[in-house]
């Protein structure tokens, strides 16, 4: 993703608004009749009067292209593909039981479009279409009022298109039936209208140009330690500089604002002016799914969309060019990582395949190549101890060009026989080759695309619309919007034949990603810093491949072959529907005993021939010391590891499952088809209890295992910064540098040993959810009993999960350094301890803060003081106790960001007490629709379930009650709890701030340690008051070097550590007065207005002198922390922190289990 979100175009009937405002009521009124000579069945009128006709001078229809889509078999949805006159294409979706309506808006232009001077700039158009339109010209009016309807938005930047969208509540009240003047009550219209306007009438405010740049700079920061983002980067980097692909496409300051500043480029602009070449109604795709009936979705986008211009651009294609030409191919590249990776691809330039959606030819290679089974190139390489995984498959770059990609995950012993490896990928190419394409494999991977397709269910909004409107751009069947890119059609031999053509050893290009290998990188990637090393494939090397590459039967690996079918294609797809007046909201539990407990629901909202297995070993041994847990997890990963080959067709079949260990035992998670659910069950219980440790494959799982924990250093601070909070208010609990310290010596012999130790004594907890009656969810416990055969534990030796409790008044600060030294960002997680999980008074407070301080916390932190690109606020849940927390990623430091927290909360409180009750019901109404908004899918149901059931508080309806609750809370109840529990000066809050330091910065900082003689801070100054000199002259004003230079001889541009950097701020602006009000005699208003806009300037400008600064929006200075506040203390010794806190109680159910207990009935 690039980006949090941002839109804009101009309207060809725009001067006709008085018109269309009155012509709404008409178009809001049931559609007219077709006239009956009309020519096309499908054109709608919008209008008939002889104004309208005068005005735009041609009659106006909207064009029904589809209205009966191809759709899942349980789909209950309308759909109707239209076309505006101005050539906008929307897809229309009425659901009539959704709670969430959404849209989205997919323009056909990317970071492909980009200037070569200036790439960013669709990037950077993205974020500043989000900041104000002239009919809502308030910059966060839109994200107001999506919070407001318990929604939000975002979008993306990708190489051929931006991606718009949002989600909001489908109904206001709560009878999601009311009517409003004979329509459903809805926000949708509201936030459609707001949307529009991003492509009507958007106005590149200049007040929020430097932030919203800002913000792309502080998203590409994030990304610089991202070996995803680096290796992408680089690929790209040293592909054809003729082709697009080789852009940067997120952008930075530097390319969006220093660089084309010197050239003179006004930088406003230039993004107007990219918007204007690039955006245009006939390159969007409007996607809008509501609660609405067609026909009115249809009225309300006819009126909110027809105003956007159609240029009649043409769709954005790059034939004749290809990202890699002669001079890109037959070339290696060694790339060395942030993280401990060992990585080879193998990239083919290849066919575009977008209109051959019927066949897709592809995914008959990719099934082959990528495949896992006996015979594999995975199956070879890993018998060989060469790789651990490999994936295959088309991904398209534009229209007119996609690459073939082969990625392989190598061992220590790969990266030294890459060669091979490579050589072994071109015999199985070869092999392919010579077969004809087998239509019988064909006709298994259709079958599974269209048993897929026709029990799919429902996904979130905001995925339908953004995917679908996406979709749209392809030039597919209208009919077959929801289906062509999921469903193959056809068996077509020779289109197979011509696409594996591309798969030869003359058009390839390598990537081998190492630490260690090959060492001698000579070369430095410009946005990322990536080092790395390009060469042409040596002769003997691109010879053995040419050899292996045109490989017999005879001369090729024997073991490799082509699979064998596929014993785990589901035959049983019928469901044993039954009409049920209202869904059950609880499982029942059908068996509980010494040995286990099984809860059980057969589905009876969703129908599909699918089921969900959830089994817990409960087993205190699992994590009791870090050794243990390091041993349960690569115990799990062994297992994984024996049964890869023969899962791997249950997982093409659409039938998969998980093995974890985590605090309380080993979980075993399993979903897909029920039909062969308890097949593929027991054969991963038989692998856990027969197990067999081989030296060769322990020894390349552990270090697999130990370079995960290594590399769990270099991921982003803000996914780090949890894990300490946690382990802090845990009584037992380990971090990564713990599990660290006991894998190095750790033998396989150590897991022969300690399994069966962990399979040997257990309780067994189970949830069986789905296309399973009763009797098939007992067998699946007694087939879990049967086959490990466990001593019982007592209830008596169960884990009893509990937190430690931070104590009123208390306020601890932990810090900790990043492991990355190369990565700028600082964190912090500041969480405020509230109280006890059990405690739904509380909770619903809780809640409904997390909603109230959502928008504001992010205008006020990330919008307006640009603190970083990551911020979050809302409410943190533990085993037994929650909080509220608010996490920031930034560049400053972690001291700073905690002020400015602390700066927030003041204010929220003072806007606590002006909110108004409108407002104020409006956020209860908001959050009371988030936690009633109803499952999507079977899976959604299924783990709401057995988090209720592992949580050990069995709340299954722990939504509806936190609803019930909030809908109780009174402003005067939530202000006494923000004092209490919240507000900076509370003396019985209880705090704590984890904070992640990081060990180097963005921008080379101007201090009094690193400029012994002066010279550095001199130079800044310098440059400082030159820059002012030239403010000046541009005003008009007189200017003085000699006696401006005198004036600035107190400034100290490098403060002590510790000091507030916003005191440069206030030095230099008392020069600035001095000067102007006594050297060159300006008057004291005059004097007000110049230091208003050069606060502005000091806040760009000093930056770029080394010297961090904070200025509010528009050169506000920022409110200050209240004061009053006590000390933190900084805690130094965890295990003595911890010893002096107390424990909160264990869980409790919400009801006795013998209120869930279902014994002696079937279904």
């Amino acid at each position: 993703m690039l980006g949090p979100a941002r839109l804009l175009a101009c309207s060809c009937i725009e001067s006709h608004s008085h018109f269309l405002t009155t012509f709404c009521s008409f178009l809001k009124s049931p559609p007219t009749p077709l006239a009956p000579l009309c020519p096309n069945p499908h054109l709608r009128k919008l209008g008939h009067s002889s104004f309208f006709h005068q005005q735009v001078g041609t009659m106006s229809f909207i064009e029904r292209i589809a209205d009966q889509l191809e759709k899942p078999a349980l789909d209950d949805r309308s759909y109707r593909v239209i076309r505006l006159p101005n050539k906008l294409e929307a897809l229309l979706v009425h659901d009539p039981d959704t709670d969430k309506a959404s849209a989205s808006v997919n323009v056909n232009v990317g970071s492909f479009s980009d200037a070569d001077d200036m790439p960013g700039m669709a990037h950077a158009v993205e974020h500043l279409l989000f900041m104000g339109t002239e009919k809502y010209p308030v910059e966060n009016d839109y994200s107001q009022y999506l919070s407001a309807h318990s929604g939000y938005s975002n979008a993306y930047t990708s190489s051929t298109e931006t991606n718009y969208f949002f989600e909001v509540a489908a109904f206001s009240s709560k009878d999601p039936n009311a009517m409003t003047n004979g329509h459903l009550d809805s926000p949708l219209y509201g936030a459609l209208d707001r949307f529009a306007q991003f492509f009507v009438a958007p106005l590149f405010l200049s007040s929020t140009l430097d932030r919203e740049l800002k913000a792309v700079d502080s998203e590409n920061k994030k990304n610089l330690q991202s070996d995803t983002w680096r290796l992408n980067q680089l690929k790209k980097t040293l592909s054809s500089q003729k082709h697009p692909y080789h852009h940067f496409s997120t952008g930075n300051l530097q390319t969006l604002k220093d660089e084309p500043t010197k050239r003179g480029v006004k930088i406003r602009d230039e993004f107007i002016q990219f918007h204007d070449r690039n955006y245009s109604a006939n390159r969007m795709k409007l996607v809008v799914l509501g609660r609405e009936k067609l026909d009115e979705l249809e009225t309300w986008v006819g009126d909110l969309f027809a105003s956007v211009v159609n240029k009649d651009l043409p769709r954005n294609r790059w034939d004749g060019l290809q990202p890699f030409t002669e001079k890109e191919l037959l070339t290696q590249i060694f790339a060395k990582p942030v993280m401990d990776t060992r990585l080879l691809d193998i990239y083919f330039p290849y066919q575009d395949e977008e209109e051959m959606y019927e066949t897709q030819p592809s995914r008959y290679i990719s099934h082959l190549i990528g495949h896992e089974g006996p015979g594999s190139i995975l199956a070879h390489i890993k018998a060989k101890g060469w790789a651990n995984s490999l994936s295959a498959g088309m991904a398209p770059v534009c229209p007119g060009s996609a690459f073939f990609t082969i990625s392989i995950q190598l061992t220590e012993d790969g990266l030294k026989h890459y060669r091979e490896v490579v050589e072994i990928v071109f015999q199985y190419i070869s092999m392919i080759k010579e077969h004809s394409p087998q239509q019988w494999i064909v006709d298994e991977i259709k079958g599974m695309t269209e048993v897929d397709f026709k029990f799919r269910q429902k996904s979130p909004a905001t995925t339908f619309t953004s995917k679908l409107s996406s979709i749209m751009q392809q030039p597919l069947p209208r009919d077959w919007l929801l289906s062509a890119t999921s469903v193959i059609r056809k068996f077509d031999s020779q289109a197979i034949t011509e696409a594996l053509s591309y798969l030869r050893a003359d058009n390839y290009r390598l990537t081998l990603v190492s630490q260690k290998f090959p060492g001698n990188w000579d070369q430095v990637e410009k946005w990322y810093g990536t080092e790395y090393r390009v060469e042409a494939i040596p002769s003997d090397f691109q010879s053995a491949v040419g050899k292996a590459a045109k490989s017999t039967a005879t001369e090729r690996i024997s073991e490799l072959h082509l699979p064998h079918k596929n014993e785990f294609i589901p035959t049983k797809l019928t469901v044993d529907k039954k009409e049920v007046t209202e869904p059950m909201k609880a499982p029942r539990l059908i068996r509980n005993d010494e040995v286990a407990r099984t809860w059980w629901k057969k589905d009876d909202r969703f129908w599909v021939p699918k089921a969900n297995a959830y089994v817990t070993l409960r087993n205190p041994l699992a994590k009791a010391t870090p050794e243990t847990a390091v041993k349960s997890n690569l115990y799990c990963e062994l297992v994984k590891d024996a049964l890869e080959e023969y899962s791997y067709d249950a997982e093409i079949a659409g039938l998969e499952y998980q093995l974890s260990s985590y605090s309380m035992g080993i979980d075993i998670d399993i979903g897909g088809y029920s039909d062969k659910l308890a097949v593929l069950l027991e054969k991963v219980l038989v692998g856990m209890r027969d197990l067999e440790v081989k030296e060769d494959r322990f020894n390349i799982v552990k270090e697999r295992v130990l370079r995960g924990l290594r590399n769990w250093d270099f991921q982003q601070p803000y996914r780090q910064v949890g894990d300490f909070t946690r382990w802090l208010g845990s009584e037992k609990g380990w971090i990564n540098e713990q599990y660290l310290a006991e894998v190095e010596t750790l033998t396989a012999h150590d897991i022969s040993t300690f399994y069966p130790q962990l399979l040997r004594q257990m309780h067994i907890e189970c949830l069986a959810h789905g296309n399973i009656h009763k009797e098939d969810a007992l067998r699946i416990t007694d087939l879990v009993e049967s086959t490990l055969r466990p001593r019982i534990l007592p209830q008596s030796q169960w884990q009893i999960r509990r937190n430690l409790l931070l104590p009123p008044g208390s306020d601890y600060t932990y810090r900790r350094t990043l492991g990355d030294k190369a990565n700028v960002n600082h964190c912090i997680e500041y969480y405020l301890y509230v109280g006890s999980l059990a405690d739904n008074v509380l909770r619903a407070k809780l809640l409904l803060l997390g909603q109230m301080t959502e928008e504001i916390g992010f205008d006020q932190l990330r919008t307006k003081e640009q603190l970083g690109y990551i911020v979050f606020t809302g409410a943190k849940f533990a085993a037994t106790v929650m909080g509220y927390r608010v996490i920031i990623q930034s560049e400053k430091p972690a001291p700073y960001l905690e002020e400015r927290v602390n700066a927030f909360l003041a204010l929220f409180a003072s806007r606590l007490d002006e909110m108004g009750p409108e407002v104020f019901e409006g956020h209860k109404k908001s959050v009371i629709n988030k936690r009633l908004e109803r499952v999507k899918n079977l899976d959604q149901e299924s783990e709401r379930f057995w988090t209720a059931i592992s949580g050990e508080r069995f709340s299954f309806l722990q939504n509806e009650v936190d609803a019930g609750n909030i809908g109780e809370v009174t402003k005067e109840d939530m202000v006494e709890f923000f004092g209490q529990y919240i507000h900076p000066t509370s003396p019985v809050r209880a705090k704590l701030s984890v904070h992640m330091v990081a060990q180097s910065s963005p921008k080379v900082m101007v201090t009094a340690n690193d400029d012994d003689d002066g010279s550095v801070m001199r130079e800044k100054k310098e440059q400082l008051i030159a820059l002012l000199s030239q403010y000046f002259t541009s005003l008009g004003l007189p200017t003085d070097m000699e006696k401006l230079t005198k004036r600035f001889g107190s400034v100290d541009l490098a403060p002590a550590s510790g000091d507030n950097h916003n005191d440069i701020i206030t030095s230099i602006l008392e020069a600035i007065t001095t000067y102007l009000k006594h050297d060159a005699a300006i008057a004291e208003e005059q004097v007000s207005k110049i230091l208003e806009q050069g606060k502005q300037i000091l806040g760009t400008v000093l930056p770029r002198l080394g010297v961090d600064v904070d200025v509010g929006e528009g050169g506000e200075e920022l409110r200050p922390p209240p004061e009053g506040m006590r000390e933190t203390v900084v805690v130094e010794d965890v295990l003595e922190f911890k010893k002096g806190l107390r424990l909160s109680e264990g869980p409790r159910g919400v009801k006795g289990l013998e209120e869930f207990e279902e014994m002696g009935w079937k279904l």
